[in-house]
């Protein structure tokens, strides 16, 4: 088994950073209207560096490189629609090993983009365990699913959110949490509900880019580690 070595993502968080600066810049220099930073969100290649490192991982235990998909060629079927594209796959002499999402979100529209990433989330497992149920995958066995999240880390993501609760109370972990918290129980509850079989969970803060050390996981069970060594120990035994 190949050892997990800390801070085995400060490459791909670096790289994060990088894109978004040249994602934003290029839209600047088009004239395009930048929404809240948008523009440096929208390219669809942030979380590469990410994609690159699982990748390095896995063809270290043994994964044949044309058995990982992260270019082309993510599409599984589903249940509730007809495919869905997943950030990084995994098919071996025909059977689904793995399928893994890699989000990101950086403010200030936290609000409504964890809305928008939780209910992703959530459908994106449901639609595939239906699937599995049904026999969409043929004779693979149960796939490894992983969804990891980057975060930016800053003020307003640390801050405590009120809620409203104009009928029923909330549950009590979410009164005056704030998103980085809400973030990190989201992941947590869908491991422990088996919407996914590991959950990473990172903040990271822009001035730290070139840092050795540039995130932080907050969770003891949602760390890089504990992820990866999950993921490999998947494909190893497959």
């Amino acid at each position: 088994m190949v050892e997990v070595v800390p801070y085995v993502f400060a490459e791909a968080v670096r790289e994060f950073w990088e894109t978004r600066e040249k994602q934003a810049t290029s839209q600047r220099e088009r004239g395009g209207a930048d929404q809240g930073g948008r523009g440096a969100v929208t390219g669809g290649k942030q979380m590469v560096g990410f994609a690159r490192k699982i990748m390095e991982l896995m063809r270290a235990v043994g994964v044949q490189e044309s058995d990982i998909y992260v270019r082309e060629k993510r599409e599984l079927p589903g249940f509730f629609r007809a495919t869905k594209d997943w950030d990084l796959v995994v098919i071996s002499r025909g059977k689904l090993l793995t399928a893994v999402e890699l989000k990101a979100q950086v403010g200030p529209s936290f609000g409504n983009n964890f809305n928008n990433r939780t209910e992703e989330a959530l459908g994106s497992s449901l639609d595939l365990w239906t699937a599995y149920r049904e026999k969409a995958f043929k004779a693979s066995p149960q796939p490894w699913l992983g969804y990891l999240f980057l975060l930016e880390d800053c003020p307003e993501s640390r801050t405590p959110v009120k809620v409203r609760e104009p009928h029923f109370p909330v549950f009590p972990e979410f009164r005056v949490a704030s998103y980085a918290r809400r973030y990190e129980l989201f992941c947590r509850k869908m491991v422990l509900e088996r919407r996914y079989s590991e959950a990473c969970f990172m903040l990271a803060n822009k001035t730290k880019a070139r840092s050795k050390r540039n995130y932080a996981e907050p969770a003891e069970d949602l760390t890089a580690a504990r992820f990866l060594t999950g993921l490999l120990g998947h494909v190893t035994r497959a």
